[in-house]
């Protein structure tokens, strides 16, 4: 005691309260560790403490005999509480496409199948579908792309075409339907050809499609006979859209405006888009370019036989009038109605053999006879639309070879196909006037402009 109160004079208070404290500390800790079970080597060492003073003396409050000590807090602990804990991540879906090619006699479930995925995977996928359009209709050629991990299905995409397809998506209320439509660019392209051989193999050197070599011909088909008609030197030019997607040509448009010369007569066509959203081709007057008759009902066919008051009949032997216009095409070859009507004969008929009689209106017939067979679904009271399909061709009845005889009555009275007069469609109502003459002055300006760069580059 003596000591203490000697060390007290000698020694400030809150420097012995510092080593009371740690005096006790080693105490404790060497307590605390296990004797029989610490290596020896930890005894025979010598324990070493060190106390290092503050430079700077803590003053104590005199008046109050306390002493004022720092809290002591684990930095450690600080800085490991204040770094932000790493969350856990959701597993990542990785998205690896399975394409498969929808194969002839293929079903959902068998493409299922192919992919990995099994007949129940198809059934809930259909069912999920069922009230959209995705996989309504799957043709063969058309792809169906899946992403499948772990076996099972995340997504699948059913590819309609370039532009159209339909993206399944599995989601934790179930199947989620989301239509993909793309849009192409769409840019104008200006064809001019020369009639050399015909139509079709003359156009087909110009650089049009099949297609577009069939819609030309429909839209002057009521004007000119591409069989009976033409003549070397006749020619056209024509603008219609070609479709580009990512810069590749995907397929054509529709013809925006085309020019056909035909003897000297030109027929110019505009197509125009109504307010309605119907779209037709029109004279840059504002005439339907439709008439309510096509001149020929078969495509691209040889007359064999034109309209005559007399003529010897090739199996009979009789000289007797020919009443219509035979068209030599091959069997099978489709026959069209050549206006709006309603069927009023549909079975064999005499020399005629199988044979289809149309009514236009109150005073127009016109007859098809000698076809191979009939369009399904059709029968006698049946509605048709000029263009319809009605027949085919074939060599049924009176005939040396397979062809189509046709007629057109005119109250009862046989007129030349060739040469009678048809009767236009309705013309543009007047609200549409003022906006096809509009789109008619920008077309007839572009076919100008494409023609005079036509000329200037072949004249180089």
């Amino acid at each position: 005691m003596l000591l203490i109160k000697r060390l007290k004079q000698h020694i400030p208070v809150t420097h012995l309260m510092a080593a009371t404290i740690c005096t006790t500390i080693v105490g404790l800790t060497a307590m605390l560790i296990p004797s029989e079970e610490a290596p020896a080597s930890v005894f025979n060492q010598t324990l070493t403490t060190t106390i290092q003073l503050p430079l700077t003396p803590i003053v104590a409050d005199e008046s109050s005999n306390t002493v004022e000590t720092a809290e002591i807090v684990s930095e450690p602990a600080i800085a490991a509480s204040a770094q932000p804990q790493p969350q856990p991540q959701p597993q990542q879906i990785i998205e690896q496409w399975q394409d498969f090619t929808v194969r002839n006699g293929d079903t959902l479930t068998s493409i299922f199948k192919r992919a990995g995925l099994s007949s129940r995977d198809a059934f809930l996928v259909s069912d999920a579908v069922k009230e959209t359009n995705a996989l309504k209709r799957i043709y063969p050629g058309q792809t169906l792309s899946f992403v499948i991990n772990d076996h099972q299905l995340h997504k699948l995409k059913h590819i309609r075409n370039q532009l159209e397809s339909s993206m399944i998506i599995a989601t934790d209320q179930g199947y989620r339907v989301k239509e993909i439509e793309k849009q192409p660019d769409i840019t104008p392209r200006f064809v001019k050809g020369t009639i050399e051989n015909s139509l079709f193999l003359d156009a087909s050197r110009a650089g049009l499609s099949d297609r577009m070599i069939m819609e030309l011909a429909a839209i002057f088909g009521w004007d000119i006979d591409f069989v009976l008609d033409l003549r070397q030197g006749d020619h056209f030019n024509l603008v219609y859209e070609e479709k580009f997607l990512d810069g590749k040509k995907i397929g054509e448009g529709n013809i925006l405006s085309a020019q056909f010369v035909n003897q000297g007569e030109t027929y110019t066509a505009i197509r125009y888009t109504d307010s309605n959203g119907d779209s037709s081709f029109y004279t840059p007057q504002g005439d339907s370019m439709r008439k309510a008759f096509l001149r020929s009902p078969v495509d691209f066919a040889r007359i064999s036989s034109s309209f005559k008051t007399r003529r010897k009949h090739p199996i009979l032997g009789l000289t007797r009038a020919h009443k219509g216009t035979d068209y030599a095409a091959r069997t099978g070859t489709p026959i069209k109605a050549a206006g709006d009507g309603k069927i009023i004969w549909r079975g064999k008929k005499g020399g005629y053999g199988n044979c289809v009689i149309v009514q236009h209106g109150g005073n127009i017939t016109t007859l098809y006879g000698h076809m191979n067979n009939y369009r399904k679904g059709q029968k006698n009271g049946s509605r048709v639309r000029q263009g319809d399909v009605i027949g085919y061709v074939g060599q049924t009845g009176l005939a040396s070879g397979p062809h189509l005889h046709y007629e057109f009555r005119v109250n009862g009275v046989h007129k030349n196909p060739q040469t009678v007069k048809l009767p236009h469609a309705a013309p543009l109502d007047k609200a549409e006037r003022a906006p096809f003459f509009a789109v008619a002055e920008q077309a007839l300006a572009q076919l100008a402009s494409y023609k005079a760069t036509q000329l200037a580059s072949a004249s180089k």
